[in-house]
């Protein structure tokens, strides 16, 4: 019996150091961010809708994406938003959906859905349970402008694009601060594990 569950969080959250940490102990990482990166290289499906929605200014020279000016425009204009997301979510979830079917048919004992918009895109329901991984939203920024080189307000409108990390918290099975260090977060992490009974 494969048990899934669904890890999210905030932008900047430690989320990726949770992941990496039952990566090594013998889940199966469904990464909706690699995913998206793959499907985003030149001629694959997401950066084609880009290309057609928005014409080649978007590309950089090397015929790539350019990341930071979709994200000056998409964070800034509510319609453009919905059409990324209503265009992205149903080529990822194929794209997940049939990650999670291998795994079942070779009977994974625990896969991790790595998901930052998992509740906002609704693949919760996908998940056995879900974890969420937050800190202070202080920290958070901090965390990001340092990350990306943003500047404060580049970092908040990225926050505030997403489901408010207290309204993923209150849905959670469980929740994990991440605010200390990051073996602080990863002891959490192992003791979550073993009150689960997790076959990992």
């Amino acid at each position: 019996m494969t048990r899934i569950i669904g890890l999210t969080g905030g932008i900047a959250c430690g989320k990726s150091t949770v992941s990496a940490y039952l990566q090594q102990r013998g889940a199966v990482i469904i990464d909706g961010d690699k995913i998206a990166r793959e499907l985003s290289k030149p001629h694959r499906a997401i950066w084609q809708a880009y290309v057609n929605h928005f014409g080649t200014k978007i590309l950089n020279d090397d015929n790539s994406l350019n990341r930071r000016l979709i994200g000056q425009i998409v964070f800034t204009d509510e319609k453009e938003k919905n059409w990324m997301n209503s265009t992205m979510h149903p080529l990822i979830k194929e794209a997940i959906m049939n990650k999670i079917e291998i795994c079942r048919q070779n009977k994974m004992a625990v896969v991790v859905l790595d998901i930052p918009l998992l509740y906002e895109a609704g693949w919760d329901k996908f998940a056995d349970e879900v974890w969420v991984v937050k800190i202070s939203r202080q920290l958070q920024i901090e965390r990001i402008q340092e990350r990306d080189k943003l500047t404060r307000q580049e970092a908040e409108s990225r926050i505030d694009a997403q489901m408010s990390l207290e309204e993923k918290a209150k849905r959670a099975d469980v929740v994990i601060d991440s605010s200390a260090a990051p073996e602080i977060t990863l002891a959490k992490v192992a003791r979550i594990c073993a009150e689960r009974n997790l076959n990992l």
